[in-house]
């Protein structure tokens, strides 16, 4: 078992390991560093790692960072991987965008097809961004997807899921406005889905943030050199009746139930 997790301090991405199914586990040790941009728009978020394992016992790890940028302007996601959850490589940049662009990346969640491996194993990665990472009252939330088929050494260009949201539109805490740590990959039938939270505009003291994925999922072979179009929404000062949102591929909301009383 490999526990991958973010310091308390939020300066370095640490893990802890058990070879007796969980009985017993050993010290904690160092995956890398971490050097986060603060996101703006008041959203809460943190360079917590998403975790998936391939078919070969290969452990991916994936979190938000802003090494690859200069004077840490925004966040990349980057990648490390082990074998063992002791030793780990150097954390990589996944190319979405340009070292030069505007464009912050944060809250991963990635996935691993478990019927792939090594350098063939096929990886899924749903993010958010802004298209501008010092943006202040304009802060416009996308949702993206991007895809690997030989284990993170190359990159399909990245896909955009679903229209924009306003920060405005999501709940707050105490630690700022939150679209939830909620976002996921999963692979089924060799296809990619992504999960995550998509807001409306609130009406009145009334949220609609339902948790959506893709309905027929992403090829990770069809994905290479794909960019779909997809409609957005005027934020923020989007209108209530705006209509239904239009995605990437058809989507699929995911029915939540309440408690059984």
């Amino acid at each position: 078992m490999i526990v991958p997790f973010e310091s308390w301090s939020g300066l370095n991405m640490l893990t802890f390991t058990s070879t007796t199914g969980g009985a017993s586990w050993g010290p904690s040790t160092t995956i890398s560093t971490i050097s986060d941009h603060t996101v703006a728009g008041n959203l809460r978020t943190s360079p917590l790692p998403s975790a998936a394992v391939d078919g070969g016992g290969t452990v991916y790890v994936v979190w938000q960072d802003c090494r690859f940028r200069t004077n840490c302007t925004a966040n990349d996601m980057v990648l490390t991987t082990s074998t063992d959850g002791v030793t780990w490589t150097t954390p990589t940049r996944i190319p979405i965008d340009s070292a030069s662009s505007t464009v912050d990346h944060f809250i991963p969640g990635l996935g691993v097809d478990a019927n792939t491996s090594g350098g063939s194993a096929h990886l899924g990665l749903t993010y958010y961004s802004y298209s501008h990472a010092g943006c202040t009252t304009d802060c416009a939330l996308s949702i993206g997807f991007i895809s690997s088929q030989d284990g993170g050494n190359t990159w399909a260009a990245p896909v955009d899921i679903a229209g924009t949201m306003s920060p405005a539109w999501l709940p707050n805490t105490f630690a700022g406005l939150m679209v939830g740590d909620y976002t996921s990959t999963a692979f089924a039938g060799g296809k990619a889905f992504s999960v995550f939270a998509l807001a409306d505009p609130t009406s009145g003291t009334l949220f609609d943030e339902p948790m959506y994925t893709n309905a027929t999922g992403f090829s990770v072979r069809d994905q290479l050199g794909v960019r779909s179009a997809v409609s957005e929404l005027a934020v923020p000062n989007a209108h209530a009746d705006h209509g239904p949102r239009r995605f990437a591929d058809q989507e699929q909301r995911i029915p939540i139930r309440p408690p059984e009383e």
